[in-house]
């Protein structure tokens, strides 16, 4: 696994995952890129799980949110249910979290697409640790990348499937 935190602060919206790659108990690799940006969309992602899986599912995340013309919502929905429903795609085992600058979102293989309540998303192995540690951090004067690097930082030295390897995308 991994952990991904998405934070939503002072009109930033920041998505950070740590480098780690792990097959059981190894790791494979440290420097691993689990956050994306869709640039034309201003669309931040990250995800926790299998690395192909993860890499099929921002695609055709992509190719949603270019089918709906930036909707996210709608987007996250269809991308659900293809998931849930597709022979190929539901045999995929990851999360997501994903955010615009109006809404976030974690969508997962069983179809759900939860809006959490709050402005930090935690995911993955260390994802409570991170959701814990951003939701304390939220009452500082940081800023949304530093609450989502310290966030990572924290939930790496708890999670041993966590790395302080910190990859940042935000809007």
């Amino acid at each position: 696994m991994t952990t991904i935190v998405l934070v939503r602060k002072n009109n930033e919206v920041v998505v950070a995952g740590d480098g780690q790659v792990s097959m059981g108990n190894t790791v494979v690799k440290s420097t691993a890129s689990k956050v994306r940006k869709i640039e034309k969309r201003d669309v931040v992602a990250g995800f926790a799980g299998s690395t192909a899986d993860a890499l099929t599912l921002f695609e055709r995340l992509e190719a949603k949110i270019e089918k709906h013309a930036g909707n996210l919502s709608r987007a996250a929905v269809e991308l659900a249910k293809d998931w849930r429903t597709d022979k190929y795609l539901r045999r995929l085992e990851a999360l997501m979290a994903i955010g615009d600058k109006e809404n976030s979102y974690i969508i997962s293989g069983t179809g759900d697409v939860l809006e959490p309540e709050g402005d930090v998303i935690g995911i993955g192995s260390g994802g409570n640790y991170a959701l814990a540690a951003g939701k304390v951090l939220m009452g500082t004067e940081m800023s949304a990348e530093e609450v989502a690097k310290k966030a990572i930082e924290v939930a790496s030295e708890i999670c041993v499937f966590t790395n302080n390897n910190i990859k940042v995308e935000k809007i």
